[in-house]
């Protein structure tokens, strides 16, 4: 039996894609929340890959849940349900592994309506076909920390541009391009405003060794 961990890593992730691809039989798998991070950042800060975690759901979740309402008329199937029960908090997956899926779907995270467009993907091998693991790009998850910023989110968002300073003009944007009520976003620009400004480029290098 695996101890729990609360630092994530890259093979978590796959291993999530793998056994939500198995289950769904889906050729797409969405990673979303904090541990999204993994796909583009794999050896990210433990700060940002600190969580019992991983939020996930298949593409074709909705066609999964038509098809069992037609096995089943009486059954209201729910893709995420589904995941919980098999691998969310307590299961034996999460003994196993460690860490544990949280069933979520597309309107769990708070995004740019086109963040797709920018999304960060990687193919998994899954038994004998590839399947497709995709991520907001690490602005866009910024941008769903901000929406919601819980002590957690404000952690994740500070940890992130302190060790890799993001473009807070260009996260504003993205902020503005998500449907947000007008208290969220106010709150959200705020405080990325009050981030520390990032390093210029002459600054950095009288820093840098040997100058």
């Amino acid at each position: 039996m695996t101890q729990n961990s609360f630092v994530r890593t890259i093979e978590d992730l796959v291993e999530t894609v793998r056994v939500i691809a198995r289950l769904f039989k889906t050729d797409k798998v969405f990673i979303i929340g904090s541990q999204s991070i993994l796909l583009s950042w794999p050896d990210a800060p433990v700060l940002l890959r600190t969580s019992g975690e991983i939020d996930a759901y298949p593409e074709n979740a909705k066609i999964w849940e038509i098809q069992q309402k037609e096995l089943d008329p009486e059954d209201d199937p729910e893709a995420s349900e589904e995941i919980n029960a098999l691998y969310g908090e307590g299961s034996t997956f999460h003994r196993e592994h460690g860490f544990y899926i949280d069933g979520v779907d597309e309107n769990t995270a708070r995004l740019p309506g086109d963040w797709n467009k920018r999304a960060i993907t990687k193919t998994v091998d899954v038994d004998d076909r590839k399947v497709l693991a995709v991520a907001p790009c690490p602005e866009d998850i910024i941008v769903s920390k901000l929406a919601r910023l819980s002590e957690k989110d404000k952690e994740f968002v500070e940890g992130y541009h302190k060790a890799r300073p993001f473009n807070r003009d260009l996260v504003v944007e993205r902020i503005k391009a998500t449907k947000l009520e007008a208290e969220l976003q106010e709150r959200a620009i705020s405080f990325v405003r009050g981030l520390p400004d990032e390093p210029k480029a002459d600054a950095a290098a009288s820093n840098s060794p040997g100058s």
